[in-house]
């Protein structure tokens, strides 16, 4: 996709992808059944416990984002040399907010992302799945929820072939702006490697 494609153009595009996401809601959710966790296999670090939230955390995030992203060319080798790229994306809330899903497109990667959440209205935890069109792979999910303006997620996943721990970090920036982190920690939660940072920016309509 052209980085010069209009942001009217972008938006009809973006709408179009959840349009699609909403229609095939039914063979996702089957499929994530398969990665849905226990709350006595989910996992948090040593002293702490997943955190709980409500099922309007995600509200904010409806609506068309432009994104900045930052990730560390290299883990584990102590780096400071980040991979600076655009993207954007759409995010819509279904069955009642039950779920919510953005997709988004990454124009100089050339490849699109799309995130689906669900919502345990009996645990009040929030499961977060990420797959990518460049390896069509579902990730494990990150559970957790937000306090007031900050969302804290935790999971398992692998780094090539190391099992890690994940965290992810969401902090609401008012109405027009968020932040998002993830790191990778390799020693059970003791020490994180924080390796990609997102900066949201709320699209101009």
């Amino acid at each position: 996709m052209s980085e010069s494609i209009s942001t009217a153009r972008r938006k009809v595009m973006l709408d179009g992808l959840v349009c699609a996401s909403a229609l095939s809601l039914l063979p996702i959710t089957s499929a994530l059944a398969a990665h849905t966790k226990t709350p006595s296999e989910a996992w948090a670090p040593p002293g702490a416990t997943i955190p709980t939230g409500d099922i309007h955390d995600f509200d904010f995030f409806v609506g068309h984002w432009d994104f900045v992203n930052r990730r560390l060319k290299k883990r584990w080798v102590d780096s400071d040399d980040w991979d600076t790229f655009p993207a954007s994306l759409v995010c819509a809330n279904h069955l009642g907010g039950v779920v919510n899903i953005d997709e988004g497109v990454f124009p100089t990667k050339g490849w699109s992302g799309m995130t689906v959440r669900i919502f345990d209205r009996t645990k009040r935890q929030w499961s977060l799945y990420w797959i990518n069109s460049s390896t069509g792979v579902l990730y494990p999910p990150v559970v957790g929820g937000f306090n007031g303006d900050h969302g804290v997620f935790y999971g398992d996943d692998h780094d090539d072939d190391m099992p890690v721990k994940i965290r992810f970090l969401w902090t609401r920036l008012g109405h027009d702006k968020a932040h998002w982190e993830q790191a990778f920690s390799k020693d059970n939660g003791k020490t994180w490697e924080t390796n990609w940072l997102i900066d949201h920016t709320r699209a101009a309509a």
